[in-house]
């Protein structure tokens, strides 16, 4: 394959996901260096964007839920075995909107004991039947893109309630600026959940680590909690082991 047709493949290949230059160089068989020359290219011609350790794709509309559904799902579920370990009895927990957080939901339907307060449908579907769960719906205005409740209503139950942790996801996660989101609605909803948590927890899988493609920023606390999967490189955990008050916990796949 010519240097040509491969950053047209890898242009095609952003399209559908982010993704990284370890990935890529594994996936054309050419050395990192190579696919950083083919990045710098096609971010010169405006045709990516960059982010830290990898690409996407410039701009672009919101992914549906039901699609990102479909992406990274063996990550995502190993991502939620690890979390789950972090969950006591008798705890109160905020579950944000998301698919990784909602994959974790799935996995506390034989609980009992705990309360879950979710501004996602995803979770709020996935426990509605789980008796041993007490299950409390943040109302307010549904991003139906994105599935999840956002708004004033949304921010006004959240004075009214605090949690033993918090779980969140995102579009990117980054050491310096936090969690990124692609509307400031939901931006406001992330700072009010953590305001109003103990501890928090962000489940990313390795794509959307170092992303920033988003423009809504929720900055985190001075500790907090990284869960992602095992094909995160050591390039892109490393912004996250230097900050002294954040633990990095990879999930075994």
């Amino acid at each position: 394959m010519n240097a040509s047709t491969r950053r047209a493949a890898i242009r095609d290949l952003l399209r559908t996901r982010p993704v990284g230059v370890d990935e890529l160089a594994v996936r054309f068989d050419v050395t990192a260096s190579t696919i950083r020359r083919d990045l710098a290219m096609l971010t010169e011609a405006g045709e990516i964007v960059r982010t830290y350790g990898g690409a996407l794709a410039p701009g672009g509309d919101e992914q549906p839920l039901h699609e990102r559904e479909t992406m990274a799902g063996v990550e995502k579920a190993a991502i939620a075995r690890e979390a789950e370990k972090h969950i006591e009895p008798g705890q109160l927990l905020f579950f944000d909107a998301g698919t990784t957080v909602g994959a974790l939901a799935a996995r506390l339907t034989g609980w009992r004991g705990i309360s879950v307060a979710s501004t996602g449908l995803t979770t709020i579907n996935a426990l509605a039947d789980a008796e041993g769960v007490e299950l409390i719906a943040l109302g307010g205005v549904v991003r139906h893109i994105s599935q999840g409740t956002v708004g004033p209503l949304t921010e006004l139950a959240l004075t009214r309630l605090t949690a033993d942790a918090v779980y969140l996801s995102g579009d990117g996660v980054t050491a310096e600026r936090g969690v990124c989101e692609a509307s400031a609605e939901q931006a406001a909803v992330k700072r009010r959940l953590i305001e109003q948590a103990a501890a928090v927890f962000v489940l990313a899988d390795a794509s959307k680590l170092g992303r920033a493609g988003s423009h809504w920023w929720t900055p985190l606390p001075a500790r907090w909690t990284l869960i992602t999967d095992a094909s995160a490189t050591e390039q892109q955990l490393a912004p996250f082991h230097a900050l002294p008050g954040v633990t990095v916990v990879v999930a075994e796949g």
